[in-house]
C-alpha cells in the first residue's frame, strides 16, 4: 500500500467517513476542528476589520438570526430533504463553512451598500436578511415534516431559562458581575438550553450524544446516576464561566475588545446552534 493510499485511508477514517455516515465524532476530528476554529478566529477578526465591522452587541443581534438559519437547515438535513452529494454541505462541520460563506457575503454587501449611501445602517439590512433565511427555512421544515414533540421541545426551553435564571439571581446575590453582564449571561442561556436539548433528548427520547468529550463525561456520569446526560449542567458551568472569566479579566479590553467579543460570539455559536438544532429536531422527531 503507498503513501497516498494510507493517508487517503486516515483522512476517509477520521474526517471523511464522520460527514458522510452523519456519525459521532472522534478524538482526531474533534481536535483538528477545534484548532480550526482558533485559527479562523483571527482570520474572521481581519476580515471584519478590513470591512470596518465593530464587534459590538449590535453586530451580535444582526448576526444571530445566521445561526438559526444554519440549525434550521441542519435539521433539515436530519429530515433526509437533502440527498447526497448536496446534504454533506449541511452536515457538521461543512455547514460551518456554508454558512459563513454566505453570511459574510450578505454582510459585506450590507456594508457596501451603506458606504455607496445605498442605505443609512448596513446593520438592519443584514440583520433583517437573516431574519428572513430563518423563516424561510422554518417554512420549508414545516412544509416537509410536522410537530410530534412539542412537550419535549418546551421542556427544553424551560429548563434552560430556568437554569439560566438561577444562576442570574446567585449572581446577583453575590455580587458576581460576570453573570449579570447582559452578553455573558446569554451566553449561558444558550449553552443551558444545549445542556437541556442533551438532558430531554437523551433521558426521554433516546437520543445519543456525538461529540467526544460530553460522551466521556456522560459515559463516567452512568457510573453513579440513571441521568447520566444531566451532567451537561455543571460540565458547561466549569468550563464556560472560567473562560469568561478570563476573557473579562485576563485581557486588556480596551486594546483587545474586538478580539474579546468575536471570541464570546464564537462561544455563543457554539451553544446556540446545536441547541437550536436538538430543540428543532425533537420538536419535529427527526
Amino acid at each position: 500500500m503507498s503513501i497516498i493510499d494510507t493517508l487517503w485511508q486516515y483522512i476517509y477514517k477520521y474526517y471523511i467517513s464522520g460527514i458522510v455516515n452523519d456519525t459521532s465524532y472522534n478524538p482526531v476530528d474533534t481536535v483538528t476542528y477545534a484548532i480550526l476554529l482558533g485559527v479562523s478566529i483571527f482570520g474572521v477578526l481581519r476580515l471584519l476589520e478590513k470591512l470596518d465591522v465593530e464587534i459590538d452587541t449590535r453586530f451580535i443581534v444582526a448576526v444571530t438570526p445566521y445561526v438559526l438559519a444554519g440549525s434550521v437547515l441542519r435539521v433539515l438535513e436530519d429530515s433526509n430533504v437533502f440527498t447526497p452529494p448536496l446534504r454533506y454541505l449541511f452536515v457538521t462541520p461543512v455547514i460551518y463553512f456554508l454558512m459563513f460563506a454566505v453570511t459574510i457575503t450578505l454582510l459585506t454587501l450590507a456594508v457596501t451598500l451603506q458606504r455607496k449611501g445605498v442605505i443609512k445602517d448596513y446593520h438592519t439590512l443584514f440583520g433583517y436578511a437573516g431574519v428572513a433565511w430563518t423563516l424561510i427555512n422554518l417554512a420549508i421544515l414545516l412544509s416537509v415534516d410536522q410537530i410530534k414533540n412539542p412537550v419535549p421541545a418546551a421542556a427544553i426551553l424551560t429548563l434552560g431559562v430556568i437554569s439560566t435564571g438561577i444562576i442570574y439571581s446567585i449572581s446577583r446575590m453575590l455580587d458576581f458581575t460576570l453573570l449579570t453582564n447582559r452578553l455573558n449571561i446569554s451566553i449561558l442561556l444558550t449553552h443551558m438550553l444545549d445542556a437541556s436539548s442533551t438532558f430531554i433528548g437523551m433521558d426521554w427520547l433516546g437520543y445519543y450524544e456525538k461529540h467526544v468529550v460530553p460522551t466521556f463525561f456522560i459515559d463516567f456520569a452512568g457510573n453513579f446516576t440513571n441521568h447520566p446526560s444531566f451532567v451537561m449542567y455543571p460540565l458547561k458551568l466549569l468550563v464556560f464561566i472560567p473562560v469568561l472569566y478570563m476573557l473579562d479579566n485576563k485581557f486588556d479590553i480596551e486594546k483587545e475588545r474586538k478580539l474579546i467579543n468575536l471570541m464570546k460570539l464564537a462561544i455563543l455559536v457554539l451553544g446556540l446552534s446545536p441547541a437550536t438544532r436538538n430543540t428543532l429536531r425533537l420538536l419535529m422527531g427527526v
